[in-house]
């Protein structure tokens, strides 16, 4: 497989990913190359130059994922990847603290007049008096948007003895108050602070949220920073303003077009200090957004999901090391339900028992999708598009969650209805971190669903276990493992055989006319 790694990716990670794929390096990539070359790869990495359009995306053929070296994806089309079935992936605490302390620094550069007074003394000139600042000490800082960036800024800003309040439409209140952080409405943050600096990314609602008209609404000599996305910020709006005194001051790192425009109307204004994009450049904050995309990439390309995909249900990393042993095992119920249904699937109940019902168990349910899917339809199905495709098939799923006492200590059970009303169903469980199959349509058997498996309910009674046996024997086809399982239906057993090789069309039909075979179904996990 192929990599592609665009806008001067850090060299840990490309030297990550160079140990088990092809890994092609194009610093600085123009639009019309990258075009050009995407069919060629599985995978793409970008920091914020590169834009990854639908366009792009529609010509990457073989793309898996997108990686965004950073937190931002505004230049990713992530409705077009996500049709696509195309994982975008980025880093959200690789540079959580560069983009931290930027913001500090940011602010008490423009609370001292830093930049300009340096600017001023390499040019000879000695103007102290020009240059009284404000110090930080008992103001108000307002920060727009709460999450890793927004309060990690609010706990250093009160080891400033700032008072801190906070706008988030999705804060999590309890935890804003534990850290002595007042929780506002954003119309309260623009009228008290002293400081305000947004942390937010950009969206259609975000965009352009800071304007002329809450600028007005502001105290008089509030200063603003941002060093989250260009264009949160009115950058006309701001320019004009801090000209007509409205704003003190304002130190930007973003923009809504960069490198920045010959014209722009930031630039030469008094006040307004102005670095380019450089919240994450860290030579710590560059190797771990690095190494945190090019593992994402990594688990993509061998199938497995990515817990910082930001175009399916996000999964902390507690969780993921909970769920991750039951995503292979999940798939393999999926896709032992699929083999066995014998008419298209309408509903698709998945019920949990035990102590995994205490946490999210989305992800496996969708790798239940991802199992029953993969084996029947012609594009490739994964974590991010298999809830789509069962949607548009018509499938209902649903979940149940229950801690009733079972005979292990979680269960996973997987139950489909087929269009003409009948009912397949499937149970797994771990041993340690082995998936197990432990039941099928109510027979009890202990299959390991590795490889491919031949199913066959069948009479009780002598000699039919050994006329498939021989049939197999006679077409080359190796069986490694047997299994015989038994329900509360006397004289009605199922036959499971773990086998080595495919079997043709006119074997499998030969199994299913022994006499006392009711049935023969083959279930292919290289299919997954």
């Amino acid at each position: 497989m192929k990599v592609l790694a665009a806008d001067g990716i850090s060299p840990k990670g490309i030297e990550l990913l160079q140990q088990e794929f092809e890994v092609v390096v194009k610093n600085k990539l123009p639009a019309e190359e990258l075009l050009e070359i995407i069919p060629e790869f599985d995978a793409l990495i970008v920091r914020s130059a590169s834009k990854v359009t639908a366009e792009v995306i529609e010509r990457a053929t073989k793309l898996k994922i997108i990686g965004r070296a950073g937190v931002g994806v505004d230049n990713i089309d992530i409705p077009a990847a996500t049709k696509r079935g195309i994982i975008v992936i980025n880093s959200p605490g690789g540079n959580t603290i560069a983009a931290t302390e930027h913001t500090m620094a940011m602010m008490l550069s423009m609370a001292r007049n830093i930049p300009i007074a340096n600017e001023t003394v390499q040019r000879g000139e000695w103007n102290r008096k020009q240059y009284v600042g404000v110090e930080l000490r008992g103001k108000t800082l307002g920060v727009v948007g709460f999450g890793r960036i927004g309060s990690g800024v609010a706990k250093r800003a009160q080891a400033f003895d700032m008072n801190v309040i906070a706008y988030d439409p999705y804060i999590n209140e309890a935890r804003a108050k534990s850290m002595g952080v007042r929780v506002c409405t954003l119309d309260e943050v623009v009228r008290e602070s002293d400081f305000i600096t947004v942390h937010m990314p950009l969206t259609p609602e975000t965009r352009g949220m800071i304007g002329m008209e809450e600028m007005k609404k502001m105290k008089k000599g509030v200063r603003l920073v941002n060093c989250a996305r260009g264009g949160i910020i009115n950058e006309a709006d701001l320019a004009e303003a801090v000209k007509q005194g409205l704003v003190a001051g304002a130190a930007i790192d973003v923009f809504t077009q960069e490198p920045l425009p010959a014209g722009h109307p930031l630039v030469g204004v008094k006040g307004i200090f102005l670095t380019p994009h450089l919240g994450a450049s860290t030579v710590e904050a560059q190797i771990g957004v690095s190494m945190d995309v090019a593992k994402g990439i990594r688990a993509a390309l061998h199938g497995e999901p990515v817990a910082t995909a930001v175009n399916m249900a996000p999964v902390s990393p507690q969780v993921m090391q909970v769920i991750e042993p039951y995503l292979t095992l999940a798939e393999r119920l999926g896709c032992t339900v699929c083999s066995l249904a014998a008419g298209p699937i309408q509903t698709v109940e998945v019920t949990y028992n035990g102590e995994i019902t205490d946490v999210s168990t989305s992800l496996i349910t969708t790798a239940v999708l991802k199992g029953m899917l993969n084996p029947v339809l012609e594009e490739a199905v994964n974590y991010v598009n298999a809830p789509g495709l069962a949607k548009e098939r018509g499938i209902t799923v649903s979940e149940v969650k229950s801690r009733n006492a079972v005979s292990y200590a979680n269960l996973i059970s997987v139950k489909i209805t087929t269009a003409d009303g009948k009912q397949v169903s499937v149970e797994g469980t771990l041993f340690g971190r082995e998936g197990r199959i432990v039941e099928i349509n109510g027979f009890r058997v202990d299959v390991d669903p590795h490889a491919r498996i031949l199913i066959c309910p069948h009479i009780n009674r002598p000699g039919i276990i050994g006329k498939v046996g021989s049939i197999l024997g006679d077409a080359g086809i190796n069986i490694s493992a047997m299994q015989v399982g038994k329900t509360d239906i006397e004289g009605t057993n199922i036959m499971v055989l773990t086998i080595d090789n495919d079997i043709k069309a006119d074997t499998l039909a030969k199994v299913k006319e022994v006499d006392g075979i009711f049935d023969a179904k083959l279930v292919n996990f290289y299919a997954l």
